[in-house]
């Protein structure tokens, strides 16, 4: 039914509250990368209108930070959109921030905790091979 494919990669060594934390800001990334996916608006019997969300499937796998840097290698190989979290944004307190934190990791070595990618099915498949789905 999608030419495309959702996927959110978490690493497995996280805290509940971090893997919660990071699943959303990646979410809120490829919503924004990607707005053309996103649905139209809900409403309910009563005519209250609520949000739209993404009109596609995401699914969310768990790696550990070799499996992260490996998929982000595929993905950037095959020119997805990709939505990076590393483990230094966890130390800052706004957006501009968590920008300077990525900007000074290793490009080639990024301590990533959390990936969102999108693109066509076999790319998205292709990064995420071995990974196991989130419990």
């Amino acid at each position: 039914m999608f030419d495309t494919k959702v996927a959110l990669i978490v690493r497995d060594d996280l805290a509940g509250w971090q893997r919660l934390n990071v699943t959303a800001f990646l979410a809120t990334g490829i919503a924004a990368a990607a707005p053309e996916v996103l649905g139209e608006p809900y409403l309910d019997a009563a005519g209250n209108r609520y949000g739209n969300m993404l009109g596609q499937p995401i699914l969310v796998f768990q790696a550990d930070l070799p499996g992260l840097q490996a998929a982000h290698r595929v993905a950037l190989e095959r020119g997805m959109t990709i939505i990076p979290y590393v483990s230094s944004m966890f130390s800052t307190g706004h957006d501009e921030a968590n920008r300077q934190a990525f900007l000074a990791e290793d490009p080639g070595n990024l301590n990533l905790v959390g990936l969102g990618l999108r693109g066509p099915k076999k790319a998205v498949d292709k990064a995420i091979k071995g990974l196991a789905l989130h419990p």
